[in-house]
């Protein structure tokens, strides 16, 4: 129960910092984003591995540092933090009056399985793998992918890398609904691809 807890804070400040530094205008909402999961990592890793996204979470049952007994709870665990940040960001600044615009399918489609991919290949070789174990740098590694592609590929998807980010966003009206297929198909195909290329490169160890 702890470790489940644990996530759901994680994602809920991760999915909070998101809603909140966008709807604010903030020009650096990609450093915050970042800075708000890495320390998140540092502050709760140790107890449940610190993926408060469940393309991570897919990735890391996938590599064998998951049990299938705590991947469905680690998913509920997100995607109701996604959901309470997004009722928070709401009762406190309220949703946009503008409707928000329309992405392009196959574009987000593309941006969102590559950096997903990144996203979860960084967490499996600096979090998981036996070459890195002990190091005290995985969540700056991990917190500034998620900078990378904010600021690359934002514009192009909205930059969720994470389904529980995108049922939040989604409920706080930043992204249109259409949305919210492309952010849980994609995501977790890229969680997925990125535990079959590191089993291909370093084994089960």
């Amino acid at each position: 129960m702890k470790k489940y807890l644990v996530e759901f804070i994680g994602t809920f400040f991760l999915v909070a910092t998101v809603g909140f530094s966008v709807r604010n205008g903030s020009s650096l909402a990609p450093i915050a984003i970042g800075g708000v999961l890495m320390v998140m990592i540092f502050a709760g890793g140790h107890v449940s591995g610190g993926h408060y996204n469940p393309a991570v979470s897919l990735a890391a049952f996938i590599r064998g540092r998951l049990s299938g007994g705590d991947l469905i709870p680690y998913w509920l665990a997100q995607l109701a933090a996604g959901a309470a940040a997004a009722l928070v960001v709401n009762s406190v600044v309220g949703k946009p009056v503008a409707t928000p615009g329309s992405f392009l399918l196959v574009p987000s489609i593309v941006v969102e399985v590559l950096f997903t991919f990144a996203l979860a290949w960084t967490v499996l070789n600096t979090a998981t793998a036996k070459g890195t174990q002990g190091n005290s740098f995985y969540g700056l590694a991990i917190g500034f992918t998620v900078v990378a592609g904010a600021i690359s590929v934002g514009g192009i998807s909205g930059g969720a890398f994470n389904p529980a980010v995108g049922v939040g966003v989604t409920m706080m009206s930043l992204v249109p609904t259409s949305q919210l297929p492309v952010y849980v198909g994609a995501d977790l195909a890229g969680g997925a691809l990125a535990a079959v290329a590191y089993l291909f490169v370093n084994g089960k160890e």
